[in-house]
Protein backbone atom coordinates (compact mmCIF):
# COMPACT_ATOMS: atom_id res chain seq x y z
CA UNK A 1 0.00 0.00 0.00
CA UNK A 2 1.05 3.68 -0.17
CA UNK A 3 0.98 3.84 3.23
CA UNK A 4 3.89 0.77 3.24
CA UNK A 5 5.71 2.38 0.89
CA UNK A 6 5.85 5.82 2.68
CA UNK A 7 7.10 3.96 5.75
CA UNK A 8 10.05 1.97 4.04
CA UNK A 9 10.82 5.78 3.16
CA UNK A 10 10.32 7.39 6.34
CA UNK A 11 13.36 7.89 7.36
CA UNK A 12 13.65 10.55 3.84
CA UNK A 13 17.08 9.03 1.89
CA UNK A 14 16.95 9.13 -1.23
CA UNK A 15 15.61 6.73 -3.43
CA UNK A 16 19.15 5.68 -5.52
CA UNK A 17 20.58 4.79 -1.81
CA UNK A 18 20.36 1.36 -0.76
CA UNK A 19 19.95 -0.28 3.05
CA UNK A 20 23.26 -1.43 1.98
CA UNK A 21 24.94 1.11 0.28
CA UNK A 22 28.22 1.31 2.82
CA UNK A 23 26.15 2.26 5.90
CA UNK A 24 27.15 1.62 9.41
CA UNK A 25 24.74 -0.46 11.16
CA UNK A 26 25.27 -2.82 14.47
CA UNK A 27 24.49 -6.61 15.13
CA UNK A 28 21.68 -5.94 17.15
CA UNK A 29 20.16 -4.00 14.01
CA UNK A 30 21.18 -7.16 11.87
CA UNK A 31 19.31 -9.37 14.37
CA UNK A 32 15.91 -7.70 13.78
CA UNK A 33 13.78 -9.38 10.60
CA UNK A 34 12.34 -6.19 9.86
CA UNK A 35 16.58 -4.56 9.17
CA UNK A 36 16.50 -6.58 6.05
CA UNK A 37 12.66 -6.64 4.98
CA UNK A 38 12.95 -3.02 4.81
CA UNK A 39 16.27 -3.26 3.14
CA UNK A 40 15.01 -5.71 0.69
CA UNK A 41 11.82 -3.68 0.09
CA UNK A 42 13.82 -0.30 -0.93
CA UNK A 43 15.69 -2.23 -3.47
CA UNK A 44 12.75 -3.12 -5.02
CA UNK A 45 10.92 -0.09 -4.90
CA UNK A 46 14.45 1.46 -6.75
CA UNK A 47 13.89 -0.92 -9.15
CA UNK A 48 10.38 -0.83 -9.98
CA UNK A 49 10.54 3.60 -10.50
CA UNK A 50 13.02 3.44 -12.99
CA UNK A 51 12.04 2.30 -16.15
CA UNK A 52 14.83 1.39 -18.73
CA UNK A 53 16.29 4.82 -20.91
CA UNK A 54 16.37 4.11 -24.55
CA UNK A 55 17.39 7.40 -25.85
CA UNK A 56 20.97 7.41 -27.96
CA UNK A 57 24.21 7.07 -26.36
CA UNK A 58 25.72 10.19 -26.79
CA UNK A 59 29.03 8.88 -25.02
CA UNK A 60 29.95 5.41 -24.15
CA UNK A 61 33.04 4.61 -21.19
CA UNK A 62 34.23 1.65 -20.89
CA UNK A 63 36.28 0.50 -18.03
CA UNK A 64 38.00 -2.60 -17.42
CA UNK A 65 39.40 -4.01 -14.21
CA UNK A 66 42.15 -6.37 -15.24
CA UNK A 67 41.78 -9.88 -13.67
CA UNK A 68 38.67 -8.34 -11.65
CA UNK A 69 37.29 -11.53 -10.61
CA UNK A 70 33.87 -11.68 -8.69
CA UNK A 71 35.85 -12.77 -5.95
CA UNK A 72 38.08 -9.92 -5.92
CA UNK A 73 35.07 -7.75 -5.99
CA UNK A 74 33.86 -9.20 -2.60
CA UNK A 75 37.35 -9.20 -1.07
CA UNK A 76 37.19 -5.44 -2.11
CA UNK A 77 34.26 -4.48 -0.01
CA UNK A 78 35.22 -6.16 2.61
CA UNK A 79 38.87 -4.67 2.33
CA UNK A 80 37.29 -1.30 1.75
CA UNK A 81 34.49 -1.24 5.00
CA UNK A 82 37.00 -2.15 7.32
CA UNK A 83 39.67 1.02 6.34
CA UNK A 84 36.22 3.32 6.94
CA UNK A 85 35.60 1.01 10.54
CA UNK A 86 33.63 -0.88 9.49
CA UNK A 87 32.95 -4.92 9.14
CA UNK A 88 33.00 -4.71 5.57
CA UNK A 89 30.72 -7.36 4.09
CA UNK A 90 28.13 -4.67 3.61
CA UNK A 91 30.13 -2.13 1.48
CA UNK A 92 28.45 -1.53 -2.12
CA UNK A 93 31.39 -0.26 -4.70
CA UNK A 94 30.60 2.55 -6.73
CA UNK A 95 29.53 0.65 -9.43
CA UNK A 96 27.88 -2.23 -8.08
CA UNK A 97 24.80 0.51 -7.49
CA UNK A 98 24.55 0.25 -11.53
CA UNK A 99 21.02 -1.01 -12.51
CA UNK A 100 22.36 -3.93 -14.50
CA UNK A 101 24.33 -6.40 -13.90
CA UNK A 102 25.44 -9.50 -15.90
CA UNK A 103 28.12 -11.86 -16.67
CA UNK A 104 30.86 -12.40 -19.49
CA UNK A 105 32.14 -16.18 -21.34
CA UNK A 106 35.29 -15.18 -21.29
CA UNK A 107 37.16 -18.16 -23.23
CA UNK A 108 38.98 -17.72 -26.48
CA UNK A 109 38.93 -19.35 -29.47
CA UNK A 110 42.04 -21.83 -29.16
CA UNK A 111 42.05 -20.98 -25.21
CA UNK A 112 39.67 -22.54 -22.27
CA UNK A 113 41.28 -19.45 -19.91
CA UNK A 114 41.22 -16.39 -21.62
CA UNK A 115 44.68 -14.05 -21.71
CA UNK A 116 43.97 -10.20 -21.70
CA UNK A 117 45.21 -10.22 -25.50
CA UNK A 118 42.05 -12.35 -26.75
CA UNK A 119 39.75 -11.33 -24.83
CA UNK A 120 40.45 -7.77 -25.52
CA UNK A 121 39.65 -8.21 -28.95
CA UNK A 122 36.26 -9.67 -28.30
CA UNK A 123 35.27 -7.15 -25.42
CA UNK A 124 36.74 -3.95 -27.84
CA UNK A 125 36.29 -5.52 -31.12
CA UNK A 126 33.53 -8.19 -30.65
CA UNK A 127 35.00 -10.80 -32.49
CA UNK A 128 36.77 -14.14 -30.27
CA UNK A 129 40.47 -14.91 -31.34
CA UNK A 130 43.29 -16.97 -30.75
CA UNK A 131 45.24 -16.37 -27.47
CA UNK A 132 47.83 -14.02 -27.09
CA UNK A 133 46.56 -12.35 -30.42
CA UNK A 134 45.12 -8.96 -30.29
CA UNK A 135 42.86 -7.35 -32.71
CA UNK A 136 43.16 -9.75 -35.51
CA UNK A 137 40.94 -13.13 -35.82
CA UNK A 138 40.84 -16.76 -35.42
CA UNK A 139 42.90 -17.11 -38.82
CA UNK A 140 46.04 -15.52 -36.88
CA UNK A 141 47.90 -17.48 -34.44
CA UNK A 142 50.33 -16.42 -32.40
CA UNK A 143 53.93 -15.43 -34.07
CA UNK A 144 51.87 -15.36 -37.47
CA UNK A 145 53.52 -11.97 -38.79
CA UNK A 146 51.96 -12.82 -42.48
CA UNK A 147 48.65 -13.55 -41.58
CA UNK A 148 48.59 -10.59 -38.89
CA UNK A 149 49.85 -8.20 -42.06
CA UNK A 150 46.64 -8.92 -44.39
CA UNK A 151 44.21 -7.11 -43.74
CA UNK A 152 41.21 -9.02 -44.19
CA UNK A 153 42.11 -10.79 -40.68
CA UNK A 154 42.24 -7.29 -39.03
CA UNK A 155 39.50 -6.74 -36.23
CA UNK A 156 38.48 -3.08 -36.14
CA UNK A 157 37.30 -1.56 -32.66
CA UNK A 158 34.91 0.08 -31.26
CA UNK A 159 37.08 2.77 -30.48
CA UNK A 160 37.64 3.24 -34.61
CA UNK A 161 33.79 2.90 -34.83
CA UNK A 162 33.33 5.56 -33.16
CA UNK A 163 36.16 7.68 -34.68
CA UNK A 164 34.44 6.95 -38.00
CA UNK A 165 31.07 8.70 -36.07
CA UNK A 166 32.68 11.74 -35.65
CA UNK A 167 33.13 10.92 -31.95
CA UNK A 168 36.38 12.01 -30.01
CA UNK A 169 38.18 9.08 -28.11
CA UNK A 170 40.92 8.13 -25.47
CA UNK A 171 42.71 5.52 -23.82
CA UNK A 172 44.02 5.33 -19.89
CA UNK A 173 45.27 2.59 -18.46
CA UNK A 174 47.93 1.85 -15.11
CA UNK A 175 50.44 -0.62 -17.21
CA UNK A 176 51.76 0.21 -20.33
CA UNK A 177 49.89 2.13 -22.59
CA UNK A 178 51.38 -0.88 -25.25
CA UNK A 179 50.04 -3.60 -23.06
CA UNK A 180 47.58 -5.93 -24.07
CA UNK A 181 43.85 -4.45 -22.84
CA UNK A 182 44.53 -0.86 -24.56
CA UNK A 183 46.49 -2.39 -27.42
CA UNK A 184 42.69 -4.35 -28.09
CA UNK A 185 41.39 -0.50 -29.08
CA UNK A 186 43.85 0.02 -31.80
CA UNK A 187 46.21 -2.69 -32.79
CA UNK A 188 46.46 -5.70 -35.14
CA UNK A 189 49.48 -7.93 -33.71
CA UNK A 190 49.93 -11.77 -33.68
CA UNK A 191 51.73 -11.21 -30.56
CA UNK A 192 51.13 -9.27 -27.58
CA UNK A 193 54.58 -9.12 -26.68
CA UNK A 194 55.71 -7.11 -29.72
CA UNK A 195 54.97 -4.07 -28.08
CA UNK A 196 58.03 -1.90 -29.38
CA UNK A 197 60.26 -2.18 -32.43
CA UNK A 198 63.04 -3.60 -30.04
CA UNK A 199 60.50 -6.46 -29.00
CA UNK A 200 59.90 -6.93 -33.00
CA UNK A 201 63.80 -7.25 -33.82
CA UNK A 202 63.92 -9.42 -30.93
CA UNK A 203 61.88 -11.87 -32.07
CA UNK A 204 64.09 -11.54 -35.10
CA UNK A 205 61.33 -10.02 -37.54
CA UNK A 206 61.59 -6.53 -38.84
CA UNK A 207 59.22 -3.68 -37.24
CA UNK A 208 58.97 -2.01 -40.60
CA UNK A 209 57.28 -5.74 -42.20
CA UNK A 210 55.76 -6.51 -39.03
CA UNK A 211 55.23 -2.94 -36.84
CA UNK A 212 55.36 -3.02 -33.61
CA UNK A 213 52.10 -1.87 -31.06
CA UNK A 214 53.32 1.66 -30.47
CA UNK A 215 54.40 1.64 -33.88
CA UNK A 216 50.83 1.30 -34.83
CA UNK A 217 49.26 3.65 -32.15
CA UNK A 218 51.47 6.27 -33.30
CA UNK A 219 51.42 5.94 -36.72
CA UNK A 220 47.81 3.94 -38.22
CA UNK A 221 44.60 4.51 -37.90
CA UNK A 222 42.66 5.18 -34.76
CA UNK A 223 45.82 5.46 -33.03
CA UNK A 224 47.12 8.35 -34.35
CA UNK A 225 43.74 10.13 -34.13
CA UNK A 226 42.77 9.45 -30.70
CA UNK A 227 42.52 12.63 -28.71
CA UNK A 228 43.55 11.23 -25.20
CA UNK A 229 46.50 8.76 -24.40
CA UNK A 230 47.54 8.33 -20.54
CA UNK A 231 49.15 5.28 -18.64
CA UNK A 232 53.02 4.18 -18.84
CA UNK A 233 55.54 2.49 -21.06
CA UNK A 234 57.48 5.49 -21.86
CA UNK A 235 60.52 3.32 -23.05
CA UNK A 236 58.44 1.52 -26.16
CA UNK A 237 58.19 4.66 -27.89
CA UNK A 238 62.34 5.61 -26.95
CA UNK A 239 65.10 5.21 -29.64
CA UNK A 240 67.20 2.67 -28.64
CA UNK A 241 70.57 0.80 -29.79
CA UNK A 242 68.45 -1.80 -32.31
CA UNK A 243 66.11 1.17 -32.78
CA UNK A 244 66.49 4.85 -33.68
CA UNK A 245 63.03 5.99 -34.16
CA UNK A 246 61.90 8.50 -31.90
CA UNK A 247 57.79 7.64 -31.52
CA UNK A 248 57.24 10.80 -28.90
CA UNK A 249 58.76 13.09 -31.74
CA UNK A 250 57.06 11.22 -34.08
CA UNK A 251 53.74 12.07 -32.93
CA UNK A 252 54.49 15.96 -31.93
CA UNK A 253 55.27 15.88 -35.34
CA UNK A 254 52.46 14.59 -37.00
CA UNK A 255 50.06 17.11 -34.48
CA UNK A 256 51.94 20.25 -35.49
CA UNK A 257 51.68 19.53 -39.19
CA UNK A 258 47.77 19.15 -38.18
CA UNK A 259 48.18 22.52 -36.95
CA UNK A 260 46.26 20.76 -33.84
CA UNK A 261 46.48 22.01 -30.45
CA UNK A 262 48.64 19.28 -28.46
CA UNK A 263 50.24 18.81 -24.98
CA UNK A 264 53.16 15.50 -24.03
CA UNK A 265 53.14 15.24 -20.07
CA UNK A 266 55.14 12.82 -18.06
CA UNK A 267 54.17 13.85 -14.34
CA UNK A 268 51.03 14.52 -12.21
CA UNK A 269 51.54 18.28 -11.70
CA UNK A 270 51.71 18.43 -15.57
CA UNK A 271 48.09 16.48 -16.03
CA UNK A 272 47.10 18.98 -13.03
CA UNK A 273 47.87 22.27 -14.88
CA UNK A 274 46.96 21.06 -18.39
CA UNK A 275 44.55 23.59 -20.31
CA UNK A 276 42.19 21.43 -21.59
CA UNK A 277 39.74 23.91 -22.89
CA UNK A 278 42.88 24.77 -25.27
CA UNK A 279 44.26 21.56 -25.85
CA UNK A 280 42.95 18.66 -28.58
CA UNK A 281 45.59 16.09 -28.16
CA UNK A 282 47.62 15.16 -25.35
CA UNK A 283 49.86 12.23 -24.69
CA UNK A 284 50.75 11.36 -21.14
CA UNK A 285 53.03 8.73 -20.87
CA UNK A 286 53.98 8.74 -17.19
CA UNK A 287 56.57 6.22 -16.13
CA UNK A 288 58.91 4.13 -18.44
CA UNK A 289 57.03 0.81 -17.78
CA UNK A 290 53.69 0.41 -15.57
CA UNK A 291 52.55 2.92 -13.15
CA UNK A 292 53.27 1.62 -9.71
CA UNK A 293 51.02 0.23 -7.19
CA UNK A 294 48.74 3.27 -5.52
CA UNK A 295 49.60 1.87 -2.03
CA UNK A 296 53.16 2.03 -3.24
CA UNK A 297 53.92 5.38 -5.36
CA UNK A 298 54.35 8.56 -5.12
CA UNK A 299 51.58 10.92 -5.17
CA UNK A 300 53.30 13.96 -5.99
CA UNK A 301 54.66 12.18 -9.27
CA UNK A 302 52.39 9.99 -10.72
CA UNK A 303 48.44 10.52 -11.58
CA UNK A 304 45.90 8.20 -9.63
CA UNK A 305 43.99 6.55 -12.13
CA UNK A 306 40.63 9.05 -10.91
CA UNK A 307 43.14 12.00 -12.12
CA UNK A 308 43.71 10.38 -15.38
CA UNK A 309 39.73 9.94 -16.22
CA UNK A 310 39.38 13.55 -14.87
CA UNK A 311 41.36 15.16 -16.88
CA UNK A 312 40.61 12.81 -19.79
CA UNK A 313 36.76 13.44 -19.44
CA UNK A 314 37.48 17.23 -19.62
CA UNK A 315 39.23 16.97 -23.28
CA UNK A 316 36.78 14.37 -24.46
CA UNK A 317 33.70 16.33 -23.52
CA UNK A 318 34.31 19.13 -25.55
CA UNK A 319 33.32 17.16 -28.70
CA UNK A 320 29.42 18.10 -29.59
CA UNK A 321 29.12 14.57 -31.12
CA UNK A 322 30.32 12.41 -28.25
CA UNK A 323 33.04 10.59 -27.19
CA UNK A 324 34.48 7.12 -26.09
CA UNK A 325 36.81 6.34 -24.00
CA UNK A 326 38.28 3.10 -22.50
CA UNK A 327 39.62 2.90 -18.94
CA UNK A 328 41.74 0.23 -17.17
CA UNK A 329 42.83 -0.49 -14.08
CA UNK A 330 45.26 -2.95 -15.46
CA UNK A 331 47.34 -3.59 -12.29
CA UNK A 332 44.93 -5.72 -10.33
CA UNK A 333 45.98 -8.54 -12.43
CA UNK A 334 49.46 -7.78 -11.44
CA UNK A 335 48.96 -8.06 -8.37
CA UNK A 336 46.80 -11.34 -8.24
CA UNK A 337 49.81 -12.91 -10.57
CA UNK A 338 52.38 -11.99 -7.82
CA UNK A 339 49.41 -13.52 -4.80
CA UNK A 340 49.79 -10.20 -3.72
CA UNK A 341 46.33 -10.17 -2.67
CA UNK A 342 46.10 -6.56 -0.46
CA UNK A 343 47.83 -4.78 -3.47
CA UNK A 344 44.96 -6.18 -5.78
CA UNK A 345 42.24 -4.84 -3.63
CA UNK A 346 43.55 -1.74 -2.94
CA UNK A 347 43.68 -1.20 -7.22
CA UNK A 348 40.42 -2.39 -7.01
CA UNK A 349 39.24 0.31 -4.95
CA UNK A 350 41.24 3.35 -7.23
CA UNK A 351 38.91 1.25 -9.62
CA UNK A 352 36.18 2.36 -8.46
CA UNK A 353 36.89 5.88 -7.25
CA UNK A 354 37.76 6.44 -11.39
CA UNK A 355 34.46 5.10 -12.01
CA UNK A 356 32.69 7.47 -9.65
CA UNK A 357 34.61 10.14 -11.18
CA UNK A 358 33.19 9.43 -14.45
CA UNK A 359 29.59 8.59 -13.07
CA UNK A 360 29.98 12.86 -11.70
CA UNK A 361 30.73 13.95 -14.27
CA UNK A 362 28.05 13.00 -16.50
CA UNK A 363 24.90 13.03 -17.47
CA UNK A 364 23.27 9.17 -17.12
CA UNK A 365 20.76 10.12 -19.90
CA UNK A 366 23.16 10.61 -22.39
CA UNK A 367 26.45 8.61 -21.30
CA UNK A 368 26.55 4.97 -21.13
CA UNK A 369 29.09 3.80 -18.70
CA UNK A 370 30.07 0.16 -18.94
CA UNK A 371 31.89 -2.11 -15.95
CA UNK A 372 33.38 -5.35 -16.83
CA UNK A 373 37.17 -7.79 -16.43
CA UNK A 374 38.71 -9.87 -19.03
CA UNK A 375 39.25 -12.99 -16.86
CA UNK A 376 39.57 -14.17 -13.35
CA UNK A 377 42.02 -15.22 -11.05
CA UNK A 378 41.93 -17.94 -8.90
CA UNK A 379 41.48 -15.69 -5.95
CA UNK A 380 39.58 -17.64 -3.50
CA UNK A 381 37.38 -16.63 -0.21
CA UNK A 382 37.45 -19.24 2.29
CA UNK A 383 36.65 -20.62 5.79
CA UNK A 384 34.07 -19.24 8.10
CA UNK A 385 35.53 -16.56 9.58
CA UNK A 386 33.49 -14.07 11.74
CA UNK A 387 31.71 -10.52 10.05
CA UNK A 388 34.16 -8.02 10.11
CA UNK A 389 37.39 -10.89 10.62
CA UNK A 390 40.17 -9.01 8.89
CA UNK A 391 39.89 -9.84 5.20
CA UNK A 392 43.76 -10.33 5.13
CA UNK A 393 43.45 -12.26 8.66
CA UNK A 394 43.38 -16.26 9.04
CA UNK A 395 39.65 -17.79 8.72
CA UNK A 396 39.37 -18.52 12.04
CA UNK A 397 39.80 -21.73 11.75
CA UNK A 398 41.72 -24.84 11.52
CA UNK A 399 43.27 -27.58 9.14
CA UNK A 400 43.89 -31.03 10.34
CA UNK A 401 47.32 -30.15 11.22
CA UNK A 402 45.60 -28.01 13.82
CA UNK A 403 47.54 -24.81 11.87
CA UNK A 404 45.37 -21.96 11.08
CA UNK A 405 44.57 -20.97 7.08
CA UNK A 406 44.11 -17.62 5.49
CA UNK A 407 40.66 -16.40 4.37
CA UNK A 408 41.89 -15.50 1.48
CA UNK A 409 44.34 -17.94 -0.98
CA UNK A 410 45.15 -18.72 -4.56
CA UNK A 411 45.08 -22.31 -6.54
CA UNK A 412 48.25 -21.79 -7.90
CA UNK A 413 51.64 -18.82 -7.64
CA UNK A 414 54.20 -17.74 -5.54
CA UNK A 415 52.53 -17.81 -2.12
CA UNK A 416 52.99 -21.78 -1.91
CA UNK A 417 53.59 -22.77 1.66
CA UNK A 418 54.80 -26.28 2.42
CA UNK A 419 53.20 -28.35 4.80
CA UNK A 420 53.04 -27.48 8.42
CA UNK A 421 53.65 -24.01 8.06
CA UNK A 422 52.13 -21.66 10.03
CA UNK A 423 51.22 -18.18 8.98
CA UNK A 424 50.88 -16.68 12.57
CA UNK A 425 54.26 -15.90 12.01
CA UNK A 426 53.53 -13.79 9.02
CA UNK A 427 53.04 -10.00 8.96
CA UNK A 428 49.80 -10.70 6.77
CA UNK A 429 49.30 -6.96 6.39
CA UNK A 430 52.02 -6.41 4.63
CA UNK A 431 50.74 -5.21 1.52
CA UNK A 432 53.77 -6.91 -0.43
CA UNK A 433 52.66 -10.33 1.37
CA UNK A 434 52.54 -13.17 -0.47
CA UNK A 435 49.26 -14.90 -0.07
CA UNK A 436 49.26 -19.26 0.14
CA UNK A 437 48.78 -20.76 -2.86
CA UNK A 438 48.07 -24.37 -3.18
CA UNK A 439 50.05 -25.55 -6.50
CA UNK A 440 53.95 -24.07 -6.63
CA UNK A 441 53.96 -21.93 -9.79
CA UNK A 442 56.25 -19.04 -10.01
CA UNK A 443 53.60 -16.57 -11.26
CA UNK A 444 49.35 -17.29 -10.83
CA UNK A 445 47.21 -18.42 -13.32
CA UNK A 446 43.90 -16.78 -15.02
CA UNK A 447 40.96 -18.19 -14.14
CA UNK A 448 38.31 -19.44 -16.71
CA UNK A 449 34.90 -18.18 -14.96
CA UNK A 450 32.93 -15.42 -15.81
CA UNK A 451 33.39 -12.21 -14.97
CA UNK A 452 30.92 -8.84 -14.27
CA UNK A 453 29.06 -6.75 -16.15
CA UNK A 454 27.67 -3.30 -14.77
CA UNK A 455 26.28 -0.82 -16.87
CA UNK A 456 24.28 2.39 -16.44
CA UNK A 457 23.01 5.35 -19.22
CA UNK A 458 21.01 4.32 -22.00
CA UNK A 459 20.43 0.76 -22.94
CA UNK A 460 21.96 -0.67 -20.45
CA UNK A 461 19.21 -2.79 -19.61
CA UNK A 462 20.62 -5.09 -22.57
CA UNK A 463 23.90 -5.32 -20.33
CA UNK A 464 21.57 -8.32 -18.29
CA UNK A 465 21.61 -11.92 -18.80
CA UNK A 466 24.79 -14.32 -19.51
CA UNK A 467 26.41 -13.59 -22.54
CA UNK A 468 29.64 -14.08 -24.80
CA UNK A 469 32.28 -11.04 -24.06
CA UNK A 470 32.51 -10.72 -27.60
CA UNK A 471 28.80 -9.43 -27.56
CA UNK A 472 29.70 -6.30 -25.51
CA UNK A 473 31.16 -3.38 -28.09
CA UNK A 474 27.94 -4.66 -29.94
CA UNK A 475 25.72 -3.89 -27.44
CA UNK A 476 27.99 -0.21 -26.92
CA UNK A 477 27.76 0.32 -30.49
CA UNK A 478 24.09 -0.07 -30.61
CA UNK A 479 23.38 1.91 -28.07
CA UNK A 480 25.52 4.42 -29.10
CA UNK A 481 24.51 4.25 -33.05
CA UNK A 482 28.29 3.62 -34.06
CA UNK A 483 29.68 0.79 -36.54
CA UNK A 484 28.05 -1.27 -39.18
CA UNK A 485 25.45 -3.07 -37.31
CA UNK A 486 21.90 -2.64 -35.97
CA UNK A 487 21.60 0.41 -33.81
CA UNK A 488 19.56 2.65 -31.76
CA UNK A 489 18.99 5.22 -34.08
CA UNK A 490 17.99 2.62 -36.93
CA UNK A 491 15.92 0.96 -34.34
CA UNK A 492 12.50 -0.44 -35.24
CA UNK A 493 10.66 -3.75 -35.37
CA UNK A 494 10.34 -3.66 -38.94
CA UNK A 495 14.51 -3.07 -39.25
CA UNK A 496 15.10 -5.70 -35.96
CA UNK A 497 13.10 -7.82 -38.12
CA UNK A 498 15.59 -7.77 -41.11
CA UNK A 499 18.58 -7.67 -38.98
CA UNK A 500 17.12 -11.41 -37.95
CA UNK A 501 16.72 -12.34 -41.38
CA UNK A 502 20.19 -11.65 -42.97
CA UNK A 503 21.60 -12.84 -40.04
CA UNK A 504 19.90 -16.00 -40.52
CA UNK A 505 20.33 -16.45 -43.95
CA UNK A 506 24.54 -15.88 -43.65
CA UNK A 507 24.24 -19.01 -41.58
Amino acid sequence: SDSQVSDIFSDERSIDESISDSEATSAEEESEPDFWIRGAQRTLYQKIIKPPYIGKAKNVIMFLGDGMSLSTLAATRAYLGQLEGRPGEETVLSFEKFPTVGLSKTYCVNSQVADSACSATAYLGGVKANIYTIGVNGRVNMDDCEAMRNSSNHVTSILQWSQEAGKSTGIITTTRITHASPSGAYAHTANRNWEGPDDVISAGLNPAECPSIAQQLIKQKPGRDMQVIFGGGRSKFQPTENSAEDLIECWKNEKSERRANYKYITRRNELNQLDTCNTDYVLGLFTSDHLQYQLQTDPEKYPSLEEMTRGALKILKKNEKGFFLFVEGGRIDHAHHSTKAHLALDETVEFAKAIQAAVEMTNERETLIVVTSDHGHTLTISGYPTRGNDIFGVAGTYSNDGLPYATLSYANGLGYKAAGYDLREDDMGDPDYLFPATVPMSTETHDGTDVGIFARGPWSHLFTGVMEQNVIPHLMAFASCVGKGLTACGYSPRSLLVSFWMIATQQ
